[in-house]
């Protein structure tokens, strides 16, 4: 893939993450100073790498799992570099630092996440899932028909088992898609940190959305708040 294809699907899942709707080339010709023929030549050849797909004819692209994922494994270096000093971070710094029981502080860290990253949030808790922000989950654009509705369902219903079965073993751990072990044509993203906690030396916490997802800043958060747990429960 060119540099100039990276930028462009990286550009597109950016896009999409806000608007939600199908990115066209009159937007990015604009973005990148090029003609429209030029981002529609580039699109071509991402759609043909599976990378990106059009939902229907004449309409703009979107990502495709396999573009989500390309695009998650080049922001993972970045994600474990950078320095977690924007607001959002402090927030949640500031909300798991203010003390009490290992429970609300843990309850606290996932409401955080549930107002900053506008999905739902879960922790595992003892040998409890505690989840938060159910009404942002399916009140996604993504998730408005029955059959995704009962997928996603399906998936918070095993999340709880799933977790304790397959313990993800990395400090952050991205599902995309059709990765979920469960409920894989429900469209949803499962970002989760391990952390050490009172309960246990595997915790979880972390988020589930679409997988229309700001992916860098909801993976930062993510870890951001593991880490913070780690550090306050210790």
């Amino acid at each position: 893939m060119t540099e100039r294809q990276e930028k462009i699907l990286a550009a597109i899942i950016e896009q999409y993450a806000e608007v939600a709707s199908p990115v066209g080339s009159s937007l990015l010709a604009k973005v990148f100073g090029v003609s429209s023929a030029t981002i529609r030549s580039e699109m071509a050849e991402l759609e043909k790498q599976g990378l990106i797909k059009q939902p229907h004819t004449s309409a703009g692209r979107v990502p495709t799992d396999k573009g989500y994922r390309h695009y998650v494994n080049q922001v993972t270096d970045d994600t474990t570099s950078q320095s977690n000093s924007g607001r959002a971070a402090r927030a949640l710094t500031a909300r798991v630092s203010s003390g009490g029981e290992a429970e609300m502080t843990i309850r606290n860290a996932v409401d955080t996440l549930v107002e900053l990253t506008h999905n739902m949030g879960m922790a595992t808790i003892d040998n409890r899932l505690y989840m938060s922000g159910l009404s942002n989950l399916f009140g996604q654009p993504e998730f408005i028909s029955n059959s995704q509705v009962q997928q996603v369902a399906q998936l918070l219903d095993n999340l709880e088992p799933w977790l304790q079965e397959a313990a993800p073993n990395k400090p952050l751990n991205v599902y995309i898609g059709r990765e979920n072990p469960i409920g894989r044509s429900a469209g949803c993203a499962l970002i989760i940190s391990k952390f050490r906690s009172p309960y246990s030396d595997r915790s979880y916490i972390g988020v589930i959305g679409p997988t229309r997802q700001s992916y860098r800043d909801v993976m930062n958060l993510v870890r951001h708040a593991g880490e913070s747990l780690e550090e306050v429960l210790r």
